[in-house]
């Protein structure tokens, strides 16, 4: 479905600019927060509302199940995760134990490479860098903490859960380095216990893998999934609005792309000026969900229809703070905040979506860059509407339905108001029409954690 989207008129490809400026990420997780000259159109987005106790580290969030109403189980047994990439199992020591200092990890015409550390354990003053060859993106993990057993210095595996995800690398080649704090050319330093093991990789897909997947996505149409494009795909890139429609382009730099465990995909977006997050619940649910999902602000096109897009401001989710199976909605807080707060957030309109408001839907489709769904060729006027405001979702009348064009990896999404640019829905269905959860039943639930 990617490489469909990737050559719809005004999509660009992920080419990413040059020289943009190094990233850096610390091993210690602490809460960042403490408490154009095409028709252009307007497209929507649905949501999903319910709110559950906040989870603590490692434990599930409440996320109670109502019966789905009759008639649309099938569409919402085949809603989920986009996939966009495959795990690799390898077993690479870097440093100490090792014969090299660096270790590279290559798959050529993969578009990401995100590597998993099962053991960190260094000597005070060093650290690990994942970077593309030529270090123009470099994230760097710090060791996990020592400890002595039986009077001798040992390890834990890293975060004692099983590992440690590293930031991806845009590209097909990551490169491993251990940076030591004192020179050891005696190697007097493998017999302390000490080591950096990288167990599996999750890479990007091919573009035969991609083709493969759009086939299989086709094939779940068949057999009772519909495609989420309706009549032809008029999403846009989101820079082709930056002169036609500057709020709608504004509004879409609030709007996140989710890597989730290194190979799925699903959207996101801030919700009022503190660090809070909506998604939806079939892309997360627990906050060890959140520590292992990436968060990329502003992966957008430089220019419509270009080849060339942004570096993206990368960081970790953290916290869920409320979700909902029958909203499908989920609440999030994210890792350093203020490296994104530049990007602003969205407001949410507390009254109930009536039929025929125009709405625009900011999105990743497959993972894109960011693309704006604002024109429909199934609507007479040729624009996004609200179709139906008491469609039925997971639950009665939860939803509303329109034929704004969305894709895999639309899921989580903001359906946006043109009248007054605030959120009406939170998408999470498609099948044409497709639909989103009605914000004002999910703000209900959420508001006083805002």
């Amino acid at each position: 479905m990617r490489r469909t989207l990737a050559l719809v008129a005004g999509a660009c490809t992920a080419v990413v600019l040059a020289g943009a400026t190094a990233y850096a990420m610390t091993g210690d997780r602490t809460p960042a927060d403490p408490a154009g000259t095409a028709k252009l159109g307007r497209a929507a987005a649905p949501v999903r509302p319910d709110a559950a106790p906040a989870a603590p580290r490692g434990a599930e969030a409440a996320a109670p199940v109502a019966p789905a109403p009759k008639g649309i189980g099938r569409i919402i047994d085949a809603v989920g995760r986009q996939q966009v990439g495959a795990l690799e199992s390898v077993d690479s020591l870097v440093g100490y134990r090792a014969e090299s200092d660096a270790q590279t990890f290559s798959y050529p015409g993969a578009d990401y490479v995100k590597v998993h550390f099962d053991q960190l354990t260094m000597l005070p003053g060093d650290y690990v860098t994942v970077a593309d060859p030529a270090g123009t993106e470099v994230h760097r993990i710090d060791s996990d903490p020592l400890e002595v057993v039986d009077g001798l210095l040992g390890s834990r595996p890293a975060e004692s859960d099983g590992g440690r995800w590293a930031m991806s690398v845009t590209g097909d080649t990551a490169v491993v380095t251990l940076h030591r704090a004192v020179p050891d050319p005696l190697r007097l330093q493998e017999a302390a216990g000490l080591g950096v093991r990288v167990d599996k990789v999750a890479r990007g897909f091919r573009d035969s893998e991609q083709s493969a997947e759009a086939t299989r996505e086709r094939s779940l149409s068949r057999t009772g999934r519909e495609e989420s494009v309706c009549g032809s795909n008029e999403a846009r890139d989101a820079v082709c609005y930056k002169s036609a429609d500057p709020a709608a382009y504004k509004k879409s730099k609030a709007v996140a792309r989710l890597l989730i465990n290194g190979t799925e995909l699903c959207t996101s977006w801030r919700i009022g000026a503190a660090n809070r997050m909506l998604t939806n619940n079939h892309c997360m649910v627990t906050s060890s969900d959140a520590y292992d999902t990436e968060v990329w602000f502003d992966y957008q096109c430089a220019k419509c229809g270009g080849h060339s897009v942004f570096k993206p401001t990368k960081v970790w989710g953290d916290k869920v703070l409320s979700t909902n199976r029958e909203l499908d909605y989920t609440l999030f807080t994210v890792e350093n905040f203020a490296q994104v707060q530049k990007y602003g957030y969205l407001t949410v309109e507390t009254s109930r979506p009536r039929s025929g408001s125009e709405v625009y839907i900011p999105q990743h489709p497959g993972g894109d860059p960011g693309q704006i769904a604002m024109a429909s060729d199934k609507d007479g006027k040729g624009i996004c509407a609200v179709d139906d405001p008491a469609y039925d979702g997971y639950g009665e009348d939860t939803d509303v339905s329109y034929y704004c064009d969305t894709a895999g990896g639309s899921s989580g999404s903001p359906v946006i108001s043109r009248a007054t640019d605030r959120v009406i829905a939170l998408h999470h269905f498609g099948g044409c029409p497709n639909s989103g959860v009605r914000i004002d039943l999910v703000y209900n639930r959420i508001k006083k954690l805002l």
